[in-house]
């Protein structure tokens, strides 16, 4: 008779034990949740974007990099076909407009 005495008072310690568990882990979780907030607003106020917008910029800027690149080559091209148009006109007798 005295180990179920001694049984029922384990099985409530046991109990007990758990119940706390699960409210510290309950407590754990929601001041991870509060400092997470705090967190984001802080990060909010310093006016910094996310990892993902960054990336997203810097992506932009490197495409936009290469397109000037390629336009300038382009337009280097088209300038000096320009010149050589240009100056072989000049020396034309054939052109009406000289």
């Amino acid at each position: 008779m005295m180990s179920d005495g001694r049984n029922r008072i384990f099985d409530e310690l046991g109990r007990l034990a758990t119940d706390a568990a699960g409210v510290a882990r309950g407590v754990r979780e929601e001041i991870e949740t509060m400092v997470r907030s705090q967190m984001e607003r802080v990060l909010r106020d310093f006016d910094l974007v996310q990892r993902e917008e960054f990336e997203a910029a810097r992506e932009m800027a490197i495409k936009a990099r290469e397109e000037n690149v390629r336009l300038s080559e382009r337009v280097a091209a088209l300038e000096a076909k320009h010149q050589s148009t240009a100056g072989s006109a000049v020396g034309d007798s054939s052109d009406p407009a000289i």
